[in-house]
């Protein structure tokens, strides 16, 4: 289920205000932001390493989701929230030392999915990434035996 204009905001402003203590003079050592949903309420926490509440809000369209892949849909809206807020530059002032990443977390607070990593040398292979990449190789490795 996609989030509607409204709820998209809504969780965007909720990541702005949740991250917003990390705009300081200062480098904070803050590995990992959790963003943990909960299927039942709709209720979406970010917390910081230490297990404390950055922030929360309640999406309505996740409230009523009945469908089995929840946390599939979930990793998925929430990837392209962080992605889109990335490529705006909104973290590119946080003083969170690199590499830092955004992750996905059950209500035992186990990993789910990394969303994003925020690293200047790093780039986490996704799906979308190795689209074709066999067929690429074969054809180098084709080109590269026929000379």
């Amino acid at each position: 289920m996609k989030l509607n204009e409204s709820s998209s905001a809504q969780l965007k402003a909720t990541i702005r205000k949740s991250i917003g203590k990390y705009i300081v003079e200062e480098e904070s050592f803050v590995t990992d932001i959790h963003i943990q949903v909960n299927s039942q309420n709709g209720v979406c926490r970010l917390f910081d390493d230490d297990d404390c509440e950055l922030g929360h809000t309640t999406l309505i369209e996740w409230v009523a989701y009945e469908g089995d892949d929840f946390d599939e849909m979930v990793e998925e809206e929430l990837t392209t929230i962080l992605h889109e807020m990335k490529d705006a530059g909104e973290f590119d002032k946080l003083q969170i030392l690199k590499p830092y990443s955004f992750v996905q977390i059950d209500d035992e607070k186990e990993t789910i999915a990394d969303l994003l990593l925020m690293d200047d040398d790093t780039l986490i292979v996704t799906d979308e990434l190795l689209k074709g990449l066999d067929e690429e190789l074969n054809d180098f490795l084709k080109d590269l035996l026929s000379r």
